[in-house]
């Protein structure tokens, strides 16, 4: 699943150095050049998605939802921003969403390398960007469907303004996340700056394919961005 927009002009090359990782938010924020890294594609093309069209794929069955992580009871608020913590569990449950995370980083095309496809029921998140619940810009991304079945974000587009969802965290704490609106986009047109600018406040994108998918390109033409910020 590929995000496809044109940089700007005045974009650096793919050898531009992505956000460390490491320290202040500052280092952090996916702003100037590492947007427009990922600006060039979050996903690149050929992702193991199906060569022939089929009609929509049936829901996943459903999971349990995990309880509070220890240290944190249930429904307690992780407060409006938390320090850096890897994520380790995505907890959606209006569309019955348990995954665990994988690490993602940029290739050596520029491209955000996505989760790996053998996998059905896994995430991933940019990791040397924005965790979930520090202020800035946080990208969580799954796939839609994999040669073979449905996968974790098959039904993502079911979400709707004031749905929540979980982050379970490494520093046992859970951060939870209310949607602002959930949207499709063109590949060809695709909002970089939108999506992926820091912000002041925490918030997160869950992005994976939507629309019609290109058997002459090996892709879908859309992608689904869910937009959401720390309750």
């Amino acid at each position: 699943m590929a995000v496809s927009p044109s940089p700007p002009a005045d974009s650096p090359g793919h050898d531009e150095p992505t956000p460390s990782g490491e320290g202040s938010h500052t280092k952090l924020m996916l702003g100037a050049a590492a947007i427009l890294v990922l600006a060039v594609s979050l996903f690149g093309q050929n992702d193991g998605s199906p060569e022939a069209s089929r009609p929509p794929l049936a829901a996943p069955a459903s999971v349990p939802v995990a309880s509070a992580p220890p240290g944190q009871a249930a429904g307690q608020p992780a407060g409006r921003q938390l320090p850096r913590s890897r994520p380790v569990r995505l907890l959606i449950p209006k569309i019955s969403v348990d995954a665990p995370f994988t690490d993602l980083a940029i290739g050596p095309t520029g491209r955000l390398e996505p989760p790996p496809a053998h996998d059905t029921n896994l995430v991933g998140w940019h990791a040397k960007g924005v965790s979930p619940g520090e202020p800035g810009t946080a990208i969580i991304a799954g796939h839609v469907d994999t040669a073979t079945s449905a996968a974790v974000f098959v039904n993502l587009g079911e979400l709707e303004e004031g749905n929540v969802f979980h982050v379970d965290r490494a520093d046992g704490r859970r951060a939870s996340f209310v949607v602002d609106s959930v949207e499709t986009f063109e590949k060809d047109n695709f909002p970089s700056r939108r999506v992926y600018d820091d912000t002041a406040r925490p918030e997160v994108r869950l992005i994976t394919c939507a629309g019609d998918y290109d058997h002459t390109a090996r892709d879908y033409k859309d992608n689904l961005v869910v937009f959401a910020h720390l309750l």
